[in-house]
């Protein structure tokens, strides 16, 4: 007798809260969902939480600039801190030498702070028997911050991770070129996910997997459109049942429109990034702050799990920019003011018409 075929679905048990909140880089969100971090905070916000576990998300790249491997890079870092085991697969020879460019983490917000009120301490003018006192707490503070983990940390992108977040055995990488029917790469990441099996109301961990550049030009599936569709199709169903997230770049511009559009439709997040010419004058004048950008990212699709209420964004596109030339952050697009001499711009304009410029409207 055959056995039945489970069947993979968008909804699953909810999971308690307690038990999400003990596994590091996991938090629980609305309608039982779980979610892991992107590794940037502002994409957590704007996805209602973050990536959900068991979700595809696929990155369209940009042919003029590599802005998806900021993308890679902030996820998978964000998953060696939390110990998370990683799958890489990429289209070049060696892939294990893109892990030595991944960004390194910094100080949480607290840590700022609390360094901002050491400085103040030392400033003032205490009698010489109250400072063991401060030194006492300064130190139960410490430890219980060490204990503490953070959900999204920030990156430095000028740094590369440290050594000791690469030393563990949880790290795998494969090359593309060494699957020429995909089937290598299908028996990886299915061993990989068998690790992070859903069961009824438990979860010990959490995995992350990162395909570079799916369907580059240098594999030799890069023709064969059905092999592709069935793998991303089987992936998919893979994920759906393990309490993991599948992050997967591809470059549109290179594939036909047809099998583009089928790619996209099989995500259950689906981001794409462009870059920003250096010189475009038109745009500079409609945007603000347009010299501190370096790209914008688009969100055409959010993972809906546990629900089938659609998510409804309030804006779509965002601005790329480096802050202190080091921080990945995303902010809305802002139209800048119709002239320079006038504040008032589109956006916050109150009239329908020329006619009552000047004038609020009375409803």
């Amino acid at each position: 007798m055959a056995t039945p075929k489970t069947r993979a679905s968008s909804f699953s048990r909810n999971i308690p809260s307690t038990a999400a909140s003990q596994v590091p880089g996991v938090k629980s969100g609305p309608n039982g969902t779980l979610f892991l971090s992107s590794g940037i905070s502002d994409l957590d916000k704007i996805l209602g939480g973050g990536f959900p576990l068991g979700s595809l998300v696929v990155v369209m790249e940009d042919p003029e600039a590599p802005h998806h491997m900021l993308l890679l890079r902030n996820f998978m870092s964000q998953g060696l801190v939390h110990n998370q085991p990683l799958l890489y697969a990429s289209p070049a020879k060696d892939p294990r030498g893109f892990l030595g460019t991944l960004p390194s983490p910094v100080s949480s917000k607290d840590d700022k702070s609390l360094d901002r009120d050491s400085e103040q301490e030392k400033g003032l003018r205490i009698a010489w028997q109250y400072k063991k006192y401060f030194g006492e707490n300064q130190q139960n503070s410490n430890s219980q911050r060490d204990n503490k983990f953070e959900y999204c940390n920030e990156f430095d992108l000028r740094k590369p991770v440290q050594r000791q977040f690469l030393s563990g055995q949880r790290i795998e990488c494969i090359s593309t070129q060494d699957s020429p029917d995909l089937a290598a790469l299908h028996d990886r990441c299915a061993s990989f996910l068998k690790q992070f099996l859903k069961t009824d109301g438990n979860i010990s961990g959490a995995g992350r997997i990162a395909i570079q550049s799916f369907c580059a030009p240098q594999c030799t599936y890069f023709e064969q459109e059905w092999r592709v569709l069935s793998f991303i199709r089987s992936l998919r169903s893979m994920i759906r049942s393990s309490n993991a997230v599948v992050i997967l770049s591809f470059p549109p511009s290179l594939l036909s429109l047809s099998f583009s559009k089928r790619l996209q439709h099989m995500a259950d997040t689906l981001l794409s990034v462009r870059a920003i010419p250096d010189e475009d004058k038109d745009l500079a004048k409609l945007l603000t702050g347009y010299q501190d950008m370096i790209g914008l990212l688009s969100v055409h699709k959010v993972a809906r799990i546990n629900t089938q209420v659609p998510v409804i964004l309030e804006a779509a596109t965002f601005s790329m920019k480096l802050q202190k030339r080091k921080f990945l952050v995303l902010e809305c697009l802002n139209q800048a003011p119709v002239d320079g001499s006038s504040g008032t711009s589109y956006a916050t304009s109150g009239s329908c018409s020329g006619s009552s410029k000047g004038r609020s409207l009375d409803f």
